[in-house]
């Protein structure tokens, strides 16, 4: 089996210091350059995952198939969230959730969803600050992730799928059906890494029900999930 690990996720802006700065403000992480124009806002503890800003010239035009659920630990840690986001260029918005949800949905200053979720949830009680990686996708999807990242299933239910590292940090969730149509590259995509020769993790992927179609190197390469959903994978330099 390959050695394959999950070190954040990718998220496209225009606007890259500002989306970054946006981030690592609400968060309370640090931004780090990296070539290319690239900013990685990195948390202080593990196992939080990077959230990598690479930019693009295109605008957000449709919803995200991913996004980030923001934990809170009281009332006043969730206005205070709600606040920081809006004062930092957010905004709150309306993606059809009913008037007496629980959590509150906010933007980024370029309309990246999330969710500001009450200090009460226990699902991603112990998470930390960025409780779920929340996803679009099929109940299909939480057995691929958990069989080709080794962690296990903590929700398996009406469709709906979650996985955590043994080490605890953000599950990974998806909703089932009704899957949301793809508009153009999703914005937001997982990013792995591995140790062994980048033929050897591509391979153990296919053969769990990924396929490759992106660019590939001796290092780097983009796949797709089985519900079609791009995610990139690097051998993890330290192993070269």
């Amino acid at each position: 089996m390959a050695a394959i690990k999950l070190v954040g996720v990718r998220l496209d802006a225009c606007d890259v210091t500002r989306i970054a700065n946006f981030w690592a403000t609400l968060l309370g992480w640090e931004c780090e350059e990296r070539p290319h124009g690239v900013v990685a806002v990195v948390p202080h503890t593990a196992p939080a995952y990077a959230l990598t800003v690479c930019p693009v010239k295109s605008p957000k035009t449709s919803p995200n198939r991913i996004h980030f659920d923001v934990t809170t630990e009281s009332a006043t840690d969730m206005r205070q969230m709600i606040s920081r986001s809006l004062a930092l260029g957010g905004a709150e918005i309306d993606i059809g959730q009913a008037p007496d949800e629980p959590h509150t949905v906010l933007a980024d200053p370029e309309g990246n969803e999330f969710c500001v979720i009450p200090p009460e949830n226990r699902f991603l009680a112990d998470t930390g600050v960025v409780g779920a990686i929340n996803c679009d996708g099929s109940q299909a999807l939480g057995y691929f992730w958990s069989a080709a990242l080794g962690w296990p299933l903590v929700w398996d239910q009406d469709e709906e799928t979650a996985i955590q590292s043994p080490a605890g940090g953000s599950k990974i969730t998806w909703s089932g059906p009704p899957l949301m149509p793809r508009k153009g590259r999703d914005r937001l995509r997982l990013e792995l890494t591995t140790s062994d020769p980048m033929s050897v993790a591509c391979g153990h992927l296919v053969s769990l029900g990924a396929r490759e179609g992106g660019p590939q190197t001796a290092t780097e390469a983009s796949l797709y999930d089985p519900d079609g959903n791009e995610f990139h994978l690097t051998v993890d330099s330290a192993d070269r």
